[in-house]
């Protein structure tokens, strides 16, 4: 009788349990955007006959399900501790921890993509840059100073360099290796902290023949915390947060931001971004596709045109010493041929393709 009365309790726990969390997940509305993850969930497929057939309304629904799964934050932070110090795996979800810093693999080289990002390069010199002056400049991701010191797959280097020194044409590089250091990132997110590159921007701004220094201004330095960097919630397990720093002072709170898609006119810093899906973009509000800032300050009329990704939001402000105005441009949102819709491509200025190493690495994503 017990144990017949053990039996029937395990499975009507069991039928509770599954049921339970069967009507929960259907009661529970769905979400658009993970924040731990820093990506979009995939959505209820729709229903289509040719879905059906090929297969893919099954896989479709599969994303869905476990995307949208009520405990799938709890479960991810099982996965991570299981991998990680029950199996002694060295990495979860390609991300790895050293001293409390998150890193994220980047791994191997892929030389063709490398050899894409020099010829988008050379198209964009050969279409609209002839006769100005050119440059570019690859900032290291946190693997370059960590990764094989550590025992980690690292890409190679110094073969990207020598592949883009061998390809590019008409354009000076100025190294940004040799003046960062891994103190000059985030421990849980990919990007540096402003307050740590003043000296990257006077680099920049002295190889481009920029008459004033970043670091010939006095800036204010105001600290925001906590900061969750894009790699606190794709571990799976916590770390302590991070201090976003940012600096400001007359020039960049006077200067003004014109978004050309949206036709609006910003600040350099919006502050209200800190709150939503990625923190780090406060810095001229994120990823934009073409982006004006105009400094009243600036006494010269030199002016900059920055092709860039989301490092270049937050280096930007520091290089507004040098430029009446700079035009930043995402290539990763506009087009090469939507450009000279949107500005003046005639006129002779400073040009800057400031990348990371991972965005050059992945170049096909450069329109």
């Amino acid at each position: 009788m017990n144990a017949n009365f053990k039996n029937i309790a395990v499975t009507l726990s069991f039928v509770t349990l599954i049921t339970g969390m069967m009507l929960a997940n259907i009661i529970a509305p769905d979400k658009e955007f993970s924040f731990s993850e820093r990506r979009l969930l995939a959505g209820l497929p729709d229903f289509s006959a040719d879905l059906l057939f090929d297969g893919k309304l099954a896989e479709e629904l599969e994303k869905y399900f476990l995307d949208q799964f009520i405990l799938r934050d709890g479960f991810r932070s099982v996965k991570a501790f299981s991998r990680l110090f029950i199996f002694g795996q060295m990495e979860n979800n390609n991300l790895y921890l050293v001293n409390d810093g998150i890193y994220k693999l980047e791994y191997p080289l892929d030389e063709k993509s490398v050899l894409n990002a020099a010829k988008k390069l050379n198209d964009l010199y050969d279409l609209y840059l002839q006769g100005m002056n050119v440059y570019y400049a690859i900032v290291p991701d946190k693997n370059f100073f960590i990764a094989a010191r550590e025992g980690y797959p690292a890409m190679d280097y110094d073969r990207m360099l020598e592949i883009l020194h061998r390809e590019i044409r008409h354009m000076d590089y100025i190294d940004l290796f040799s003046c960062l250091s891994i103190g000059d990132y985030y421990r849980t997110d990919h990007h540096w902290s402003q307050d740590r590159i003043v000296r990257v921007a006077d680099k920049l701004l002295s190889r481009m023949g920029a008459q004033a220094p970043a670091s010939g201004m006095v800036y204010v330095k105001r600290e925001i915390y906590p900061f969750y960097g894009s790699y606190h919630g794709q571990r799976g397990l916590p770390v302590p947060p991070d201090t976003m720093a940012y600096l400001t002072n007359k020039v960049i709170e006077n200067a003004v931001v014109y978004d050309h898609y949206q036709k609006t006119y910003e600040r350099v810093y919006a502050f209200e971004m800190f709150y939503e899906k990625d923190p780090y973009d406060i810095f001229l509000a994120g990823a934009r596709p073409l982006l004006t800032i105009e400094n009243p300050a600036c006494a010269g009329r030199k002016e900059l045109i920055l092709f860039r990704d989301s490092f270049g939001s937050s280096i930007a402000p520091l290089l507004l010493p040098g430029y009446s105005r700079i035009i930043l441009a995402d290539l990763r949102y506009i087009s090469t041929a939507k450009l000279a819709e949107h500005i003046d491509l005639t006129k002779k200025r400073d040009v800057l393709f400031l990348y990371s190493a991972p965005v050059i690495n992945t170049s096909w994503m450069l329109k």
